[in-house]
């Protein structure tokens, strides 16, 4: 399985951010050049991190970025969900579950499919950006 690079710079990028304390606005020419990300692609990426409440944005001399939350408070799948969507990890499953494949939804392997991204899902759910910003 692959992240997008959306997801990859996302992730070390946030952590970078939760390294620095919690009211401390760190601008993201920082983040991009610590991380080694383009400034722009950073700032699309913080752009959606910002609409899902993630992060806030502060303008002016004193601007940046700086967590919404507690980093306890967020999880790996709503980093990851912010930046890549409410996409399904496989192509033949939407939201309610429902196959759409060639095989007519008959091929025997949709509920290993549906286990495995509930697998997957439910890791990233209690992985907290705490833990990761102590790696």
């Amino acid at each position: 399985m692959k992240f997008s690079t959306r997801s990859t710079y996302g992730l070390k990028a946030i952590v970078n951010l939760a390294r620095h304390p919690r009211d401390e606005r760190v601008p993201l020419s920082a983040i991009a050049r610590e991380e080694n990300i383009s400034s722009g692609y950073l700032e699309r990426i913080f752009s959606l991190l910002k609409a899902s409440k993630i992060v806030t944005a502060g303008k002016g001399s004193a601007g940046g970025y700086r967590l919404a939350k507690d980093p306890r408070q967020i999880s790996a799948y709503e980093i990851v969900r912010s930046l890549e969507g409410k996409n399904k990890l496989f192509y033949c499953f939407d939201d309610a579950g429902k196959v759409f494949c060639s095989k007519a939804c008959d091929c025997g392997a949709n509920k290993a499919l549906h286990k495995v991204e509930a697998e997957i899902n439910g890791a990233l759910l209690k992985l907290k950006l705490s833990s990761l910003i102590k790696i």
